[in-house]
This record gives structure tokens, sequence and C-alpha cells, in this order.
């Protein structure tokens, strides 16, 4: 049998093996990730350069009033952010939830205590951004919400990707549910109150049902998919906001954002979500993730 026979024959074998390594670098203390961290910026950032044009483009349209000295910095420190959330997403499949709570702060507990008297069937709606750690973010907010928290997530392509993912993201309970089958799941699921978390500041498809806004002074395409959600299940919205206070540590607050009823047909949710967004990139832009393609098409004339 040839070599290629037997790994078609064993594919779960490989994925065991990666899985294997990637929870034994996980088991590093965080001080020796970080520097592996550094190894991954300067790949990134100054080797392969992987997206910084689309990067610099990006914040040179969303900040035009910077100079090209002021953008570079910003995506330097963008590129050395996201090397260590890559690092910290290592780490999440073994962390521990004493450590979780220590590196990340709530700032307002108070605002979550107050959701304990929901009522069975009652779902309350937690929208975030992909800004600061969004993987602690949610470890976080499981542990502290009064309630088990659903996310939504898009299945990566590679199977042993995304188990690892699934595997990592419901360590701290609630579950994991791909984004095609999120509304579904959701309108069927009567058997208490839940928390369902996104992070809806993505592009959506060309073929996909947008809402068109301005964000960061650009025509900005987003998913319709929160209001529809908080429509469907009357929930109220919070947007998660997230603020490094240092390298490793974070604080998190709970902002609400709407309460029902709403409208299937307009788009309030999503309007006062964005703004939300807007405020937390413009307080510190080099926390979010540039090199998304976030404004990878136009506004057609008549959307």
């Amino acid at each position: 049998m040839t070599r290629r026979g037997r790994d078609a024959d064993c594919p779960d074998q490989g994925r065991g093996s990666v899985g294997t390594v990637l929870k034994l670098i996980s088991r590093l203390p965080l001080p020796v990730l970080y520097m592996l961290a550094w190894l991954v910026y300067a790949l990134s950032y100054h080797v392969f350069r992987f997206r910084k044009r689309l990067t610099c483009s990006n914040l040179r349209d969303a900040f035009p009033q910077m100079g090209q000295r002021e953008v570079r910095v910003i995506a330097k420190r963008c590129y050395r952010q996201f090397a260590d959330v890559l690092v910290e997403t290592v780490k999440s499949m073994t962390i521990q939830e004493s450590e979780i709570r220590r590196r990340v702060r709530i700032a307002n507990p108070e605002v979550l205590e107050g959701l304990r008297g929901a009522v069975a069937g009652q779902a309350v709606l937690f929208l975030a951004a992909h800004q600061c750690n969004w993987e602690w973010l949610l470890l976080a907010s499981r542990l502290v919400c009064p309630f088990p928290v659903d996310a939504v997530y898009k299945p990566a392509r590679n199977p042993m990707i995304d188990r690892l993912l699934v595997e990592r993201r419901a360590r701290f309970g609630g579950s994991l549910i791909p984004v095609d089958r999120f509304i579904a799941e959701v309108m069927r699921r009567h058997d208490g109150p839940r928390g369902l978390a996104l992070v809806a500041d993505q592009t959506p498809r060309v073929e996909e049902d947008k809402y068109w806004t301005r964000f960061m002074g650009l025509d900005t395409a987003f998913y319709v998919g929160p209001q529809k959600i908080a429509a469907m299940k009357k929930a109220p919205v919070y947007f998660v906001a997230m603020r490094r206070l240092q390298r490793g540590y974070y604080e998190v607050s709970f902002e609400r954002l709407a309460v029902p009823p709403y409208s299937m047909e307009d788009h309030d949710v999503v309007e006062v979500y964005v703004r939300a967004v807007e405020r937390q990139v413009r307080a510190a832009p080099h926390d979010w993730l540039w090199m998304y393609k976030k404004w990878k098409y136009r506004k057609p004339l008549y959307a």
C-alpha cells in the first residue's frame, strides 16, 4: 500500500497528532507563548507581509486624516496584538477556569445578575466584535452568565480544525451552532433561558441579505441575522465590549442596546450594534481585525 493510501485510510491519525501537538504547546506558560507570538508577528508582518497591503488600505480609508506613519504604527500594533490572540487561543485548549477569571475582568457583573429572572424560553442576544480576544471573551462570558450561552460559528473547511474549534470553544458550557443552522436551532429550543452569542462584524457573502450603513465613514454591509433573531425570540440585545488592559489581561463590559418589540423589516438592532462597534474601534483601532476584507464590494446604487 502506498503512503497516500495509508494516510487516506487513517484520517483521524493526522487529526489526533495535530491536536496532541497543539495541546502540548498550550500547556506552556503564557510568557513562553508570547515569545512565540513575537516570531509570528515578525513572520506575518515583516517577512510574508500577510495581507499587509489590505490592512494599511483599510486603515487609510477609515482614518483619512492619518498620515502614512500613523497608519504604519497602528498596522504594526494590529499584527502584534493578533499574534498575541493566536497564542492565547491555543492556550484556551487547556487554560484553567481560575486563570480565565483572573485575566478577563467583568466591569459590570450587576448587568448579568439582573438577567437571573429570565423565564423558560427567554433568549438574551449578546453581540460582540472581532476586538481584542473574542475567544477568551466567549469563555469568560460563559463563566459569569447565569444561564447557558450558545454561540454561532462558521465551521472550518478542514474537519480537524473544526473539531478542535468546537472542543475549545465549548469547554466551559453552552454549545456551538453552525451559522447555517443557527436560526432554526434557536427557534427550536424552549428548554430554559439561554444566551445567544454572535460576533457579527464580518462581511456577508454576496448572495446573503445585507444591511448597508455607514461604518468608519464608509458604506459597509452587515448581517441582518441579529435583527431577525431578536425579533423572532423577542430578546433583549446586549453589546459585549472588550478592552485590553495590558498583555494577556482584558476588561469586559455589557451594554444594553435594545429591548423588544422589534420589527423584522426594520434594522434598528443592527444599526445600534454598528454604532457600538464603531465606538469601540475608534477608541482602540489597533485591537480590531483590520486584515479582514470588510469592504470587499461596493454598495449597489439602490441598496
